[in-house]
């Protein structure tokens, strides 16, 4: 099982992450950071394989994958 660390103050909730996840590990939350935005959020991280497609998608580079 791989682990998911997401810099929310970075994350400014464009939901590429949550978009092309193929295991369905991240969501949208409902906490917002110092910037107003709601940020992406580890849901099943069970399921995360390491695959690191969130990482590669997010434009701002907020997303770190440790296996």
């Amino acid at each position: 099982m791989a682990r998911v660390e997401i810099r929310s103050e970075s994350c400014k909730s464009c939901g590429y992450c949550v978009k092309f996840c193929p295991k369905e590990v991240l969501v949208i939350g409902t906490r917002v950071n110092s910037k107003g935005y709601e940020y992406a959020e580890p849901q099943n991280m069970e399921a995360c394989v390491g695959c690191r497609m969130c990482a590669v998608m997010c434009p701002d580079a907020a997303i770190e994958i440790y296996k």
